[in-house]
């Protein structure tokens, strides 16, 4: 009898473990619902997770995210832009705006704010035109920006993703976007921002245009909300679908991912944020950082030529930490760097000089560093020739004192007449 119930009692407590342990999948048991999705580690690039990554599609708003880029890298945040006719009457009535008038001053910190959180379509062709003069040169700029920045099967024609059948791109080229965007500190801090109100300006006098963030990500009152969001930018037409570029940080790292062409679950669901809290969860529970060699650790011990018998042994120190970002099943001593350290190291040896390298290689990249000295290493004869050379330019300014000519004490001449009228000539010492 004790024997079975301590058999239920484990069967219960797996049957609870299953149940309430973290979910933890390997890429090819990922189920997402969009068609299109990629998800990156953003400060190595790392690509953990793609789905037709690089399917041309439509990216609606997203679009927002290279505007912001142009508008931080060619604007002051206190420049002050003028909105435009075209500005506020180009936008087709469905598309979103923040009300802003035509002649109305803003700064382009306020527009940057319409343009990421509330998504302003108008805020968008404002910034355009004070860059480049027009809606068109703007896109211009765009396509090089992207072009420079990597992406393959992007074309842009407007600087707010207003649907137009030229105006597409991919996940992975969007994921390169919003990358780059998320090192400026000005957008990173935009994009996290939850609310944002305007305030009165020369057209407008009151305080009642203020806007929550389209990415429910980030709200606590969402039922889509995520812990440890950061940003970055949502989209939609009718064309586009749900789309989303979105990042987040934990356990030490951030990842961002996009997914394009989001619908509705059966249930009223948004496959766009589903399968978002699906990847991030994915990448928080499967991978981490690992370190391979901290910096300045001992890697060995080699001797020097020549080297005096102090100085001799040397420690040589990783220059620099070492870090791969793997899964976090991957036990780190079945890796094997190649070490390259000249076999017959000479002194002398500098401290912190370099002596070698060392190279890991791990899922078709390379992760290095210089190997340095710790110490400084002494050629065994330097001091003893040294002493030498001082005693013989010691020995030979002696002599040159000993050998150097005397001073010689000067004679005084007199001449003194004889009988005769013949001189004679007597020499005296000129004796004090």
């Amino acid at each position: 009898m004790k024997k079975l119930k301590f058999t239920l009692f484990i069967f219960i407590f797996l049957i609870l473990l299953i149940i309430f342990a973290p979910p933890c999948f390997a890429d090819s048991d990922l189920k997402t619902y969009c068609p299109s999705a990629i998800l990156m580690e953003t400060s190595t690039g790392k690509i953990l997770y793609e789905k037709n990554a690089n399917e041309v599609s439509f990216p609606a708003s997203t679009t927002k995210i290279m505007t912001a880029i142009l508008t931080v890298e060619n604007c002051k945040l206190d420049d002050v832009a003028t909105v435009s006719h075209n500005a506020v009457y180009s936008i087709p009535y469905d598309y979103t705006h923040a009300s802003l008038k035509e002649g109305e001053e803003l700064t382009i910190e306020q527009l940057l704010y319409a343009l990421m959180i509330p998504s302003a379509n108008d805020a968008a062709i404002v910034l355009a035109e004070h860059i480049s003069g027009s809606v068109e040169e703007f896109a211009k700029l765009m396509n090089k920006k992207a072009e420079e920045l990597g992406c393959k099967n992007t074309h842009f024609v407007n600087p707010n993703g207003i649907h137009n059948k030229n105006h597409t791109s991919t996940a992975y080229d969007l994921a390169l976007m919003g990358q780059y965007a998320m090192k400026n500190e000005t957008i990173r801090k935009i994009v996290s921002t939850k609310q944002f109100t305007l305030p009165t300006t020369n057209k407008y006098n009151k305080t009642d245009r203020t806007f929550n963030n389209t990415n429910d990500l980030l709200s606590t009152y969402s039922r889509y909300y995520y812990e440890g969001t950061t940003g970055v930018k949502t989209g939609y037409t009718g064309d586009a679908g749900n789309c989303i570029v979105a990042s987040a940080k934990k356990n030490g790292f951030e990842v961002l991912l996009v997914v394009l062409g989001g619908k509705s679950t059966s249930n009223g669901l948004s496959e766009r944020y589903l399968d978002c809290k699906t990847l991030f969860d994915y990448a928080f529970d499967n991978y981490s950082f690992k370190t391979l060699n901290e910096k300045n650790s001992v890697l060995q011990q080699v001797s020097v030529y020549g080297a005096t018998k102090e100085t001799q042994n040397l420690n040589v120190l990783v220059k620099d930490d070492i870090k791969i970002f793997a899964d976090k099943k991957l036990d780190i001593s079945t890796l094997s760097p190649v070490v390259d350290i000249d076999e017959k190291l000479k002194a002398p040896i500098a401290t912190n000089g370099v002596v070698g390298k060392i190279t890991y290689s791990y899922d078709g990249e390379e992760y290095s560093s210089d190997l340095i000295a710790e110490t400084q290493v002494i050629a065994s004869g330097f001091l003893p020739i040294l002493l030498r050379v001082m005693l013989i330019i010691i020995i030979l300014y002696l002599l040159f004192l000993l050998l150097k000519p005397s001073k010689k004490k000067k004679k005084k001449t007199y001449k003194k007449k004889s009988k005769g009228g013949n001189y004679k000539f007597t020499q005296f010492s000129n004796l004090k």
